[in-house]
């Protein structure tokens, strides 16, 4: 999504957060219309997205019959994933698969989504102040060492953006980039990746992911390889001003971006562990996350 390699923040959420804050109306409007009006290419999407979980598989569903009440914790400022709409509700990918999740386990009554700013969630979770926490934060390892996470509900790619004026080389899907200028933002993660997973890419990086943009628009790269969330929005949008598309991919990659999306939970809880894992994979069999998916990423991640 876009970090410093040296940061625990892999997707660079953070930097994220404030770009796209005062996007969230316009999540919200997409949200709604998306099925209506883009029923080809949203369905094409869904039908991309990967399986997190096997179909055949059944988990037990663990005894939740002495909770007393589920906090999912989340945030406001982080759309397509967890947001405020037009009215003020809670809304995005996050907090309609938490319903989802609170309705599949049959504890409606006993669920509450609670927005809080990002960086009081971990010390609301270990401070009792909620029990899960839903809200795109990348899994590290030190975080794995103070947290339990359901399984990954879905990874978020790298993605390549090519500027349609280029002149393509020979070969198919990112062999046609050889040797091409493709552009990178310093320090990140899809910088590093790129490194290694394409090196016969000529890179050139830029200070921001801003600077990356124009600098494809204007035709100073070819290509620009980056975050596969934000990067399909900014092609649909105006901001591209129909310069570019999505070009081949999408690449996942944990070492480089991360588990993918999970829940986070406290450690001494395995049962709610458990009870997450078991809504998730039954939401994913009976198709509810691919619905959930085409709501919000009519574009596509995949």
């Amino acid at each position: 999504m876009r970090a410093m390699i040296a940061s625990p923040d892999i997707w660079g959420i953070d930097a994220l957060r404030r770009a796209v804050l005062a996007l969230s109306a316009a999540f919200a409007v997409l949200a709604m219309i998306a099925v209506t009006f883009l029923p080809g290419s949203a369905r094409a999407a869904a039908d991309n997205l990967p399986l997190m979980f096997d179909a055949r598989e059944r988990l037990p569903r663990p005894d939740l019959s002495t909770l007393v009440r589920l906090r999912i914790l989340t945030t406001v400022d982080f759309p397509p994933l967890n947001f405020a709409d037009q009215t003020g509700r809670l809304s995005g990918f996050n907090v309609d698969l938490a319903r989802d999740i609170c309705a599949e386990l049959k504890i409606e009554a006993k669920c509450q989504i609670q927005p809080l700013p990002y960086d009081q969630l971990e010390a609301a979770l270990e401070g009792g102040n909620g029990e899960a926490v839903m809200a795109g934060i990348a899994v590290t390892p030190d975080l794995r060492r103070r947290f339990a996470f359901s399984r990954p509900y879905t990874g978020i790619p790298g993605r390549f953006v090519r500027n349609l004026s280029a002149r393509m080389g020979n070969g198919v899907a990112a062999m046609a980039l050889a040797g091409r200028p493709v552009g990178v933002v310093r320090d990140t993660a899809h910088e590093a990746m790129a490194k290694v997973f394409f090196p016969r890419l000529s890179l050139v990086s830029f200070d921001s992911y801003d600077a990356m943009m124009d600098g494809l628009k204007q035709g100073k790269v070819d290509a620009v390889f980056g975050d596969g969330l934000r990067l399909p929005f900014w092609v649909a949008g105006d901001a591209s001003a129909k310069c570019c598309t999505l070009f081949d991919g999408p690449y996942l990659s944990e070492k480089f971006l991360g588990e993918g999306l999970s829940v986070m939970l406290r450690n001494n809880d395995p049962a709610l562990v458990s009870a997450f894992d078991q809504a998730l994979s039954e939401l994913a069999r009976n198709g509810r996350l691919q619905d959930l998916y085409l709501r919000y990423f009519p574009n596509g991640l995949y």
